[in-house]
């Protein structure tokens, strides 16, 4: 029996323990994946720790429910990448493994073998292990698979064409288990949040909160996210101390969002050790970790990786204004609120709960708070409708797009790295093309299909009266008088 658990590793004589999720079983924990996890932690996420572990439990749990069965290595490997995409369980039910798995789909599949393959490779190179997925020479076929692959990746590096060019090892070679070809995503429809529903979602929904300071949190943490296309995450990193005055616009604010470890610490903060970043800023006077490094629902990610200024901050854009100024006003209200709490961090957005009244707000608290705004208004966070925390960023990409700005500017408001990363947010949708479609029809010259339409407007007992034959030969339902007709008295 397999249990993931998290676990606080001392590694060094200093004070700080690592935070990482390990395997435990009878046994105790399993030391190569502890190892492994240890020696990326400082350059991987808690979800890339969750995902590895999650692998290599199911590696683990299938070698349990197999044992014996196999005497080459690869060949085990193998056979666990197949019954993860088709499952183990048999058309009538059964599955003496015991393992009754459901067949995952294909991008999962991919997904989890990719994080084994580093397993592996790092216990082979580490621990002189034999990889379970080694390499092999590939067809040439292969070779043209992975030109077209290599090509996608670094067709938009900058400076790509100084780099060293491992070009010619990257053909030759594949693994022995590879993954199926995933159903091909082209410009996948992104569902931004309808502008329609923004006013009464943000004064009904939002606004009708029982406890006027959850309204006031909530309509400005929905504020960045609509109005400047930050992500939820995003939003929740903010610090009281990143609220400016803009003197170009006396109604407005300028709002910056600061890398949660490596950003400027606020009021031009020195540490002890001459340390100047938000980091050491928490260490220091909260004896706190920035939330990005956090387990647990304390943590909140950030995926932004292109800042604005050597202080390390992204600087949000309202577009348009009146959101800005709108945020300007409602946040000298939430300050109202907020200072005289006790509170033992710098975040701007916290908790009034009564039991965790003045903590940071979690991402789970926020997201359960976006759902129950939704539902005064009688409606459901919906991705398919776009009624997510999310697609308020897509609204906010789609917006500019629409009022012609160049996508060069949009890049640098959503702070993407490369123009292709908003795509996604700016292409039109499938709700888009369907209007487009139905416009353009209007237009069209009806004499060009006449006759085709009146013959579409024929009724459907004209329709059955003949070209049946061959499929209700005894006339039971077509031609002319059909056997089985409704009675009509």
């Amino acid at each position: 029996m397999l249990v993931k658990v998290l676990a606080h590793v001392k590694t060094d004589n200093s004070g700080l323990l690592i935070e990482v999720p390990v395997l435990l079983s009878e046994y105790g924990v399993f030391e190569p994946l502890l190892d492994y996890v240890i020696s990326q932690s400082h350059i991987k996420s808690l979800p890339w720790m969750n995902r590895i572990t999650f692998a290599c439990q199911l590696l683990l749990e299938y070698m349990e429910a197999n044992t014996g069965l196999f005497s080459d290595a690869s060949k085990l490997f193998q056979s666990f990448v197949m019954r993860l995409s088709l499952g183990t369980i048999s058309p009538e039910g059964n599955d003496p493994s015991g393992l009754y798995w459901l067949p995952r789909s294909t991008a999962n599949v991919n997904q989890l073998l990719s994080a084994l393959n580093g397993l592996t490779d790092w216990l082979a190179n580490n621990r002189n292990t034999a990889s379970l997925n080694p390499f092999e020479q590939a067809s040439s076929h292969q070779e043209r698979l992975n030109y077209a692959a290599w090509y996608k990746r670094n067709q938009y590096n900058f400076l790509g064409h100084i780099k060293s060019n491992p070009l010619p090892s990257v053909l030759k070679s594949v693994r022995k288990v590879r993954g199926k070809m995933d159903v091909l995503k082209v410009d996948g429809d992104a569902i931004s949040f309808p502008e329609k529903l923004f006013k009464p979602f943000f004064i009904q929904g939002l606004g009708k909160a029982r406890d006027k300071r959850v309204a006031l949190r909530d309509q400005l943490i929905v504020l960045l996210m609509h109005g400047t296309g930050v992500r939820e995450s995003d939003a929740l990193h903010l610090w009281v101390d990143d609220v400016f005055y803009d003197p170009e616009n006396p109604s407005g604010v300028i709002v910056r969002l600061y890398h949660p470890e490596d950003g400027r610490a606020p009021n031009n903060w020195t540490g002890r050790k001459r340390q100047k970043t938000r980091a050491a800023y928490l260490s220091e006077n909260f004896n706190l970790i920035p939330r990005n490094r956090m387990t647990g629902t304390a943590r909140i990610g950030w995926k932004t990786k292109v800042v604005d200024d050597d202080e390390n901050y992204i600087q949000l854009h309202w577009f348009p204004a009146f959101y800005g100024e709108l945020f300007a006003k409602l946040w000298q209200q939430y300050l109202l609120y907020l200072l005289p709490l006790p509170r033992m961090h710098p975040y701007a957005f916290v908790s009034f709960s009564q039991a965790h009244e003045g903590q940071s707000l979690t991402l789970n608290a926020f997201n359960q708070s976006y759902k129950t705004a939704m539902a005064r208004i009688n409606l459901v966070v919906s991705k398919p409708e776009g009624r997510t925390p999310h697609a308020h960023r897509h609204a906010y990409g789609r917006r500019m797009s629409s009022a012609g700005i160049d996508p060069r500017l949009i890049k640098k408001a959503l702070h993407h790295a490369s123009l292709l990363s908003q795509a996604v947010y700016t292409q039109p949708s499938i709700r888009d093309v369907t209007l487009a479609c139905e416009r353009a029809s209007k237009n069209l010259d009806g004499q060009h299909y006449a006759e085709f339409k009146e013959d579409v407007s024929m009724s459907w007992q004209s329709v059955m009266e003949s070209g049946f034959e061959d499929i209700d030969p005894d006339g039971l339902l077509s031609g002319k008088y059909p056997k089985l007709r409704r009675y009509k008295p």
